[in-house]
């Protein structure tokens, strides 16, 4: 054993009965106890605030491991056929044809986007965008799930404002379009919103990289932007307080602060080092710094590695090794490379002006070894850091209240009877935070960079083309829906995915994965994990029922203001394939003249946990809509197939708002106005606002009428004709009821957030 080895563990031993702040760094007693079993002695300040970082929630998943190992129980081989990578790496992987791959997920970046909102929404676009790097990909496209306030609320608009201009100005500054994506007000965020960002890549099948530390004497290179004492605190519960007070410090500061800029060289850089085959495996350091990144990469690995951490660049003066390790410090990278490969990685790092390190080794010891100039301060397993954490088992239980709130239907709210009444009741819904235009949110995001979007605004899914010779595409969508997951978690979460993957159908793309975000509240409460248990189960089992793989994902925990905590959120991601973007199926109306407006699907009267039931009444309490999984199956096979046969020109899933708000939407997206004839006998209200899941709207050309009525007849789809698009009008109207101008509907529709933020 080597003498500063040697000093090191004496040392340890020496002071074996000192306190150490570990309740402070987030750690339990026993998990601290079990620390020291580990390594035999008393942890480093180092040990103490790796094991805190890697065994905390965010890295550890230690409360939804039990959980989550149902995604993998319930994905069969044919579901798996068509994944490169999935569950464990940085980012899903899927085949998508023509020796094509895309990589795609969702992460979190909720706390830091309260705490500072500008910089914590950039800061995680910027992470989830290194995920998809470090899978070999190139980054094409950026979408956000966004949960804030009570739109009035005092301090929500602090809030909007800065993540939102976060979010366009790093996605903007690096060439990424953002195609979309959605945006909820609601009283429990007001203390927590949920900043969810996705990211999408692509590149050829054989370009796939993984993340592991194998090759006796192979380098370890850190490269990009040097390390700061910003992000200390960030995912850990790392206490900058207690670096604060040991080292004298003031105010350091706990949300990452970003370089699009340095982001947007390092994806060219890692892009050419790919190209030329530098790399044996290589990782992101996003949450958790060079503690996680080294002790996975280790794990991961056939040996040892050795860290010597006074090679690290830094960007601040006297910083610690457990400083060092926790930073959270933004675009940087750290890639295993062959010491024959190590002057030409160089060379392309210099080539894009990007700082790169060599910090260390792999070895044929056991151990991960970080060295501070010849003093060992970490010396453990990598896979007690990685992958052996503490893995809980907490109870979980429906709460007694579950039954009240199910009780309490909609049954008894007063409904519009008279047309007068249903007209206002439109304007009312579309001019509330829950429905009105996000135009001013998406008109600070670029959604045609690069020239490859082809649909974003007005779209139901955003389409991005892959391919220019052959036209193949990727379509995304993203759902989620904290009421109805509030009301009933299995059949939340399932209403969340078939919305997804409808979105993605309604487009004429074939759903082909899933990745997910899952945002709850504490842990340490039975009924937050009895609803986190429901949701994984109804995703897994909904998944399971559709044929398509959970290909990874993200949980984050703790969301609540004080004890109370958020609706609980489990966001869905689908990504679909289409082989030629040139056969997409737009939202707007007016195509084709005369087109002819049919309804798929039934509508019951469902108004439980819908936006009318919200907006009208502040209401929340019933049952969610049924689902019907079957059902959604049909309709996207009805929805592709008219796509690749032209038989309809334009098409939007019904979901939040129901049937009225999709003919808005699409009336003002086409800019023509429209007629609808409610069928014989329906109740206008129910028709019009129910919000019942499974059904689309669709435009049909008048010619192609007669083929799209009887392949929907073969298919037992239930096809009602519900109007017109009449392209010489300016208003749209429900027959025997109302109209609306064109005018009016848009006036309405984008004026409420610019009032609000504006």
């Amino acid at each position: 054993m080597p003498a500063t080895q040697v000093d090191t563990v004496a040392n340890a031993a020496a002071t074996s009965d000192l306190e150490q702040p570990h309740r402070a760094l987030g750690l339990k007693d026993d998990e601290y106890a079990e620390i020291r079993k580990i390594l035999g002695r008393r942890p480093t300040e180092a040990e103490l605030a790796m094991y805190s970082i890697m065994w905390s929630e965010h890295c550890s998943y230690k409360s939804s491991k039990v959980h989550l190992k149902y995604f993998g129980e319930t994905t069969t081989d044919e579901m798996r056929s068509s994944m490169l990578a999935g569950i464990g790496e940085n980012a899903g992987v899927v085949d998508v044809g023509d020796g094509w791959a895309v990589t795609f997920k969702v992460e979190s970046h909720n706390s830091p986007s309260y705490i500072e909102p500008h910089q914590g929404a950039a800061t995680g676009v910027g992470g989830i965008v290194r995920d998809i790097m470090a899978m070999g990909a190139r980054p094409i496209a950026v979408m956000d799930q966004l949960r804030f306030g009570a739109a009035d609320a005092p301090d929500t608009r602090r809030v909007v404002e800065g993540a939102v201009a976060g979010i366009g100005s790093y996605g903007n500054c690096l060439g990424l379009p953002n195609i979309g994506g959605e945006t909820i007000f609601d009283a429990s965020y007001g203390g927590n919103p949920l900043v969810n960002a996705l990211c999408a890549g692509v590149m050829r099948v054989e370009d796939l990289h993984l993340a592991f530390a194998s090759g006796l004497g192979n380098r370890i290179i850190l490269f990009g932007a040097r390390t700061g004492l910003d992000g200390i605190g960030g995912v850990s519960v790392l206490a900058s307080a207690s670096f604060e007070e040991e080292q004298g410090r003031k105010n350091l500061p706990a949300v990452q602060v970003g370089d699009p800029f340095a982001e947007k060289v390092l994806i060219e850089c890692c892009l050419d080092v790919y190209a030329a085959d530098l790399v044996v495996g290589i990782q992101d350091l996003g949450g958790a710094g060079l503690a996680c990144a080294t002790s996975e990469l280790a794990s991961a690995g056939d040996g040892g590695m050795h860290i010597y951490l006074e090679r690290v660049p830094l960007r601040a003066t006297g910083m610690t090794p457990a400083e060092i390790l926790s930073s959270e410090s933004q675009e940087r990278m750290c890639a295993v490379v062959t010491p024959e490969n190590v002057d030409a990685f160089m060379a392309v790092c210099k080539k894009w002006d990007v700082l790169a390190t060599d910090i260390g080794e792999v070895t044929d010891g056991d151990n991960l070894v970080i060295t501070w100039h010849g003093e060992i301060v970490v010396d453990a397993p990598p896979r007690t850091l990685a992958e052996d954490g503490p893995v809980y088992n907490r109870p979980y239980a429906r709460p007694a209240s579950q039954d009240a709130l199910v009780a309490n239907t909609t049954a008894s709210l007063a409904r519009p009877q008279t047309p007068e009444e249903l007209r206002a009741t439109v304007l009312t819904m579309i001019a509330s935070p829950q429905l009105c235009s996000r135009k001013w949110i998406t008109s600070q995001y670029d959604r045609y960079v690069r020239g490859n979007t082809v649909l974003a605004e007005h779209a139901d899914a955003g389409m991005i083309r892959i391919d220019e010779a052959t036209g193949r595409g990727i379509a995304l969508a993203t759902d989620a829906s904290g009421r109805y997951t509030m009301l009933d978690p299995y059949a939340g979460a399932q209403l969340a995915l078939a919305e997804a993957y409808r979105n993605v159908s309604t487009t004429g793309a074939t759903p082909k994965a899933v990745s997910n975000c899952l945002n709850f509240g504490s842990p340490e409460d039975p009924g937050v994990m009895w609803q986190f248990a429901e949701a994984v189960r109804g995703l897994a089992d909904g998944c399971a029922q559709l044929g398509i793989p959970v290909t990874g994902g993200n949980v984050s925990l703790y969301n609540q203001t004080g004890s109370t905590p958020i609706l609980p959120t489990p966001v869905v991601a689908v990504l679909g394939v289409i082989d030629d973007v040139h056969r997409r199926i737009p939202t707007g109306l007016g195509l084709e003249p005369g087109e002819t407006l049919m309804l798929l699907g039934d509508t019951h009267d469902e108004l439980d946990g819908s936006i009318w039931s919200q907006v009208v009444h502040d209401h929340l309490g019933g049952v969610p809509p049924k689902v019907d999984l079957e059902r959604e199956r049909l309709l996207s096979e009805i929805l592709i197939a008219s796509s690749r046969d032209g038989l309809i020109s334009a098409a939007h899933d019904l979901s939040e708002g129901g049937l009225m708000q999709a003919v808005v939407e699409a009336a003002l997206a086409g800019e023509t106005g429209c007629r609808i004839l409610l069928p014989e006998g329906a109740d206008a209200f129910t028709h019009l606002f129910s919000e019942s899941a499974g059904r689309a709207l669709v435009a049909v050309p008048r010619t192609e009428e007669s083929r799209f009525v009887a392949m929907c007849e073969a298919r037992q789809m239930p096809c009602t004709r519900i109007g017109v698009v009449d392209q010489g009008s300016d208003s749209v109207e429900v027959q025997d009821q109302f109209a609306i101008t064109l005018a009016e509907l848009r006036e309405t529709f984008e004026a409420t957030l610019p009032a609000l933020f504006g």
